[in-house]
């Protein structure tokens, strides 16, 4: 049986694409092929991919080509075979074109001031476009064509040429593209930005400045361009940033300043200013010349050996170039070049900013600060070095023997001064006593100090002790003796002075010998004479005067004196005797005034000698310097005042005291006083706020007062008035009067007690009660009771 006829078709015959577009062909056959296939315009068999894939069935395959390039234009066939290997094949043209496009336009497109600038508009289509350029001011835009070539220009390739561009032809420039044959048409706008190049002045060129004085340059560029240039600082090729010493501002108008501070010797040289854009940099050099104050480079500590030599050197800068001197801290003593001590071991020399100091023999006293200075007519620098001496170790110990006794501890020190410190070591016949020290012994060891402690426990641990002290420059050893200690000798030149009726003071030298351990104080002895009871007194301290108290007057009393160390008590001094002063009369009081209140008057007594025996009480006298009768006031011996009341105003008194005890009466003392001018403070102040009424109430209640006081009064010393009679009717009259009779008769004192009256009229019961003691001679003793004056 034959086979039918292939029939082969595509559904398109002819296709237009646009590039990068995507299409799919269909391509039927009648009949029954065995394969379909299709051809490329090269005439290479399709095989499917990603971007030509192929689909195919039993009766049709579809072609798909995905984003379609120029190359891809041309006649594609499809090939139908069957069984018996007959083909049929169909075409397709296939047709490509590039629509409008701008690839890679950039906006903004810069350019440098002055050079031709292409502006570039890289456009494509198929066919080839037609391009056209405007030139967009504000919101109006102009057609560049062929009147504008001499400053704009189309180029073949479709950019926009500008010849030296300026500032001014600065802005928006649109690229318009335009296909005919289709009606197509797109634009793009682009931004010309005109870069200047920088353009950099400078005010002032050359600066001075002085260095070390803490002064302060300021450089200043003024700058322009566009873009805003980019100052920057450089010096030696490198650029300068911000900090403490360079201070960098940028001001309005386009200048920028450097500002140098604290400006030092290396500040000075060029300084390049340096303005950079985009469009290029310029640069300008500046000058700071600095003038150089005298400046110190070189001085360092120098450590010498004693009895070496040490040279000390300074260098220093500065132009005009410095002369240098020393200056010796520990005496003042300045040296120049050419210089030498007294002594002839300290010499200097120098030149050209350079001085060598040099000690020979090394001395102690040499330790200490120098000073180098270093002068010029720009002014002057002073530094300090110090010289340390290092020497082998030397004893401070003045003490070299000690003192103890069996189960007494000692510290013995082993004082050091040295440099480097020096290490100590303690040996005891030879033999090293290590730092951990042994049943009684230990080690303490400080800077510079070391202490032996020992415990004697026998004889065998008193005797010589080694303290070696070593350190680089050499060693030395001092010798110590523990010896045993001894109780002290006696006290000696006894004396007593200060001898009273109760107590005396001791007074003696020190021992001979203290035993070798200090006196911690003295022991005095005394009793009286044929009594074998011994009393302690201990001293303060170790002062040697003692005061004997509590003794008893007109006895004889022996004394001595012992002195005590930590060992114990040594023999007493030589025994010596003295006797206490008798009782005998009070010396004559002390007294001073002092003003009391009101009509009173304050009496101070001092305390005095009071022979012996308490002051049993103070009698005093006092009267007017116009009158004669003594008025008298016994004070108690243990107060320390008497209270004089009441008396006249605007009035002198005179006093006298007089002190007694159980042995008698003082010396009288006399004393004077005057009582000032009444105030009136009182009435003024009673009466100011009141009326006529109450003061006439209170003028007949102190009328009505004295009536009563002067009635009272005539009761008890004439038996008289009101109260006398009411009193003869309640009692009997027989037996009062003979009382009273009998005791006058009989010469025997009556006490009445009466109400002393305080300047304001009340009564005082306490404590100015007085007694009067009324004798058979007429005469009156007054006598106050003093416990509370």
């Amino acid at each position: 049986m034959n086979n039918p006829v292939l029939q082969v078709s595509i559904s398109l015959n002819k296709v237009e694409l646009s590039v990068g577009d995507s299409k799919f062909i269909k391509c039927t056959v009648i009949g029954e092929p065995v394969k379909v296939e299709w051809f490329n315009p090269q005439g290479e068999r399709i095989v499917s991919s990603p971007r030509v894939a192929l689909h195919t069935g039993e009766d049709s395959s579809r072609l798909t080509i995905y984003r379609a390039v120029v190359e891809d234009a041309g006649i594609y066939r499809c090939q139908a075979t069957n069984a018996e290997g007959q083909t049929q094949e169909a075409t397709m043209v296939l047709e490509m074109y590039q629509k409008l496009a701008f690839r890679d336009v950039k906006s903004p497109q810069e350019f440098r001031h002055g050079e031709t600038a292409e502006v570039v508009c890289d456009v494509i289509s198929s066919p080839a476009p037609a391009v056209s350029w405007f030139y967009q001011k504000g919101s109006k835009s102009m057609e560049i064509t062929e009147e504008h070539y001499s400053k704009f220009q189309v180029l073949p390739n479709n950019n926009l040429q500008i010849h030296k561009v300026t500032k001014v032809d600065e802005g928006v420039y649109r690229c318009e593209a335009r296909v005919e044959a289709r009606g197509e048409i797109n634009f793009v706008d682009i931004e010309v930005v005109v870069n200047v190049p920088p353009v950099l002045s400078v005010v002032q060129q050359s600066f001075n400045a002085t260095a070390d004085y803490q002064e302060s340059v300021t450089f200043t560029c003024i700058t322009s361009g566009s873009p805003d240039p980019e100052v920057t600082w450089h010096r030696k090729g490198q650029q300068l940033e911000r900090s403490e010493q360079y201070v960098l501002n940028n001001l309005e108008g386009g200048r920028s300043t450097l500002t140098i501070r604290n400006i030092l010797q290396g500040d000075g040289g060029d300084y390049t200013c340096r303005a950079t854009n985009k469009a290029g940099s310029e640069e300008r050099e500046l000058f700071l010349k600095v003038f150089v104050q005298p400046h110190i480079t070189q001085l360092r500590n120098v450590t010498a050996v004693e009895g070496s030599a040490a040279m000390i050197s300074c260098v220093a800068e500065g132009e005009p170039v410095p002369e240098i001197s020393w200056r010796r801290a520990s005496d003042g003593r300045s040296f120049a070049d050419g210089d030498k001590s007294q002594d002839g071991r300290v010499d200097v020399r120098g030149r050209h900013g350079r001085s060598m100091l040099t000690i020979s023999g090394v001395k102690l006293p040499d330790l200490g600060r120098f000073d180098c200075e270093a002068l010029s007519r720009i002014g002057g620098h002073q530094k300090s070095m110090f010289l340390d001496i290092e020497y082998m170790p030397k004893f401070q110990n003045n003490q070299t023997i000690f003192y103890s006794w069996e189960g007494n501890p000692v510290n013995i020190s082993c004082d050091v001064k040295s440099n480097p410190p020096a290490t100590m070591l303690w040996r005891r016949e030879r033999l090293t006593i290590s730092a951990e020290g042994t049943a009684n012994t230990r080690v303490h060891t400080t800077d510079g100090k070391s202490l032996l402690e020992v415990t004697p426990v026998s004889d065998r641990d008193f005797g010589r002790y080694n303290c070696t002290a070593r350190n680089n420059i050499g060693a030395k050893y001092q010798e110590f003796i523990l010896a045993q200690a001894d109780v002290p000798s006696n006290p000696y030149s006894v004396r007593l002075s200060a001898v009273s009726q109760r107590s005396a003071t001791v007074t003696f030298m020190k021992p001979d010998s203290h035993g070798g351990v200090p006196i911690g104080h003295y022991l005095v002895n005394y009793k009286e004479v044929g009594s074998q009871d011994w009393r302690d007194v201990k001293s303060h301290g170790v002062q040697t005067t003692v005061l004997l108290t509590g003794l008893e007057p007109n006895t004889t009393y022996e004394v001595r004196v012992a002195a005590v160390n930590g060992k114990g008590q040594g023999e007493f001094s030589h025994t010596e005797s003295f006797q206490s002063l008798p009782i005998r009369e009070p010396s004559p009081p002390a007294v001073h005034g002092q003003r009391g209140v009101g009509k009173a008057y304050r009496l101070g007594l001092v305390k005095q000698d009071d022979g012996g025996m308490p002051i049993v009480e103070y009698i005093v006298k006092y009267k007017t310097d116009k009158e004669d009768q003594w008025m008298t006031k016994l004070v108690s011996g243990q107060h320390d005042f008497a209270l004089l009341q009441p008396l006249q105003w605007n009035t002198r008194y005179e006093v006298e005291i007089t002190a007694r005890n159980v042995k008698g009466l003082s010396e009288p003392t006399f004393y004077q006083f005057f009582m000032p001018q009444k105030p009136d403070i009182i009435a003024d102040s009673l009466f100011s706020g009141l009326g006529l009424g109450p003061v006439v109430g209170l003028g007949l209640a102190g009328l009505l007062l004295v009536l009563v006081v002067v009635d009272v009064s005539c009761y008890f010393l004439r038996q008289c008035g009101l109260l006398m009679c009411i009193t003869r009717k309640i009692c009997s009259k027989k037996t009062t009067t003979s009382g009273k009779s009998k005791e006058m008769e009989e010469g025997k004192a009556a006490y009445l007690k009466l109400p002393l009256k305080e300047e304001n009229g009340k009564e005082t019961l306490k404590p100015d009660m007085i007694e009067i003691k009324v004798h058979s001679d007429n005469s009156i003793h007054t006598k106050q009771d003093d416990s509370k004056a």
